[in-house]
C-alpha cells in the first residue's frame, strides 16, 4: 500500500529521535553518513517525502497512537551517499 503524500512527519520525530544521538537504538550516526544533521533536518524530511514515502508501505503493528508502517528503500543524502 502507499501512504498519502501529505503523511505527517513530525519535526520532533526527526530532530529529537532520528537526528539526536541516543545511547540505545541510535539512528543519528547512520544518517550522518549521508550528511543529515540537526542543521539540515528539513532536507531529511524532504528526502523522506520524495525518496521513501512513494514506496510501498507494510503495516507492522497497531499502537494506542495509531498504525505503524515499514517502508524499505534507499535514501540518498545531500552528499550523494546512499543508505539502505
Amino acid at each position: 500500500m502507499k501512504l498519502p503524500n501529505d503523511s505527517i512527519i513530525a519535526e520532533a520525530k526527526i530532530t529529537q529521535y532520528l537526528l539526536k544521538f541516543l545511547v540505545e537504538d541510535d539512528k543519528s550516526l547512520f544518517l550522518a553518513r549521508a550528511n543529515y544533521t540537526q542543521d539540515n533536518w528539513q532536507q531529511l524530511e524532504q528526502d523522506l517525502r520524495e525518496q521513501i514515502l512513494p514506496l510501498d508501505a507494510t503495516p507492522t503493528e497497531q499502537t494506542r497512537y495509531g498504525n505503524k508502517y515499514e517502508i524499505r528503500g534507499t535514501l540518498t543524502g545531500p552528499n550523494g551517499i546512499s543508505l539502505e
